[in-house]
């Protein structure tokens, strides 16, 4: 008999969390002002995920930005919170009682969900200080919420300048939830994966986008990925679909919707993981008990 294949559940949407508890958050440096100002609430949102279940935990990167910390703060304090961001996952995943993977999370350079806005040439400066920070503390690479295939070769490049390659390489792109079947960069989420594992992505992902728009995008990739190793899975937001008309993620404190408690995404899930998903957890809003439900979804199946 066959047996089925493993299935690896994430943890869910750090900024939220850290918020939800209570850790200083605002706007505009947005998750990285719990790195400036109270490291431990980072280590308290990656145990209630790694509590709930999670098997792999994502470093509090995603922040680390000009775009939250402003030139000059980046510039000065980049390398420093990248490595401080690795360090506090590394140590609440040492802490686990079971293993517990980290992810070293690399954001969208110049602002969620504008692709237009990417700079090739400003690129490096942004990215290589975050890859060098991670390097020393995680398992494996999560380019996330990736909204155009040039910022997953963006990954890539940088991961290989630093010599840091030995690692899996995950790709996560963020998909428009108004025009299904394409990026945020209009590109068709096909030429997305075929683009992904050209460059040797272990897993390819979507995430920081409608449950319901990932749906598709996990039958895509399934069928392009087959016979090529990679897996596929997603991490839906919990966003208002409106929330996306106004400009990037993050640039406000947005809503949420109220059908997706853990018993409803958890279905939502359900269908991923039939449909060919190994890799399953929550972006934006998905709180320690809608990761709790999809282990005990993986566990019944």
């Amino acid at each position: 008999m066959r047996s089925s294949p493993r299935i690896t559940v994430l943890d869910g949407g750090m900024g939220r969390e850290l918020m939800r508890i209570g850790a200083p958050f605002r706007q505009p440096e947005w998750s990285a002002l719990a790195l400036l100002e109270g490291p431990d609430w980072v280590v308290q949102a990656h145990t209630n995920f790694i509590d709930a279940g999670a098997e792999v935990i994502t470093t509090n990167s995603y922040a680390i930005v000009p775009f939250h910390l402003g030139d000059e703060r980046f510039a000065a304090r980049g390398l420093e919170l990248a490595e401080l961001s690795g360090r506090l996952a590394r140590q609440a995943a040492d802490a686990a009682p079971s293993p517990v993977q980290v992810a070293g999370g690399l954001p969208p350079l110049f602002g969620s969900y504008r692709p237009d806005l990417f700079d090739a040439a400003a690129a490096g400066p942004i990215i290589d200080p975050l890859v060098e920070g991670l390097a020393p503390h995680v398992d494996l690479w999560l380019g996330e919420t990736l909204g155009a295939i040039a910022e997953a070769r963006t990954v890539r490049d940088a991961i290989d300048r630093a010599g840091v390659g030995d690692r899996p390489l995950w790709i996560s792109f963020t998909l428009d939830d108004h025009h299904p079947g394409t990026l945020r960069s209009g590109e068709p989420i096909d030429d997305a994966v075929a683009a992904a594992l050209d460059l040797g992505a272990a897993a390819v992902l979507f995430n920081c986008c409608q449950a319901e728009t990932i749906t598709p995008a996990i039958r895509t990739a399934a069928d392009r990925a087959v016979g090529t190793g990679a897996e596929v899975g997603g991490y839906a937001n919990r966003f208002l679909s409106s929330h996306t008309d106004g400009g990037e993620a993050n640039a406000q404190i947005a809503s949420f919707r109220d059908d997706l408690d853990p018993s409803s995404y958890s279905e939502f899930v359900d269908e991923w993981l039939t449909a060919g998903a190994t890799i399953v957890g929550g972006c934006c809003g998905m709180q320690p008990e809608h990761i709790a439900r999809l282990v005990q979804l993986v566990a019944g199946r």
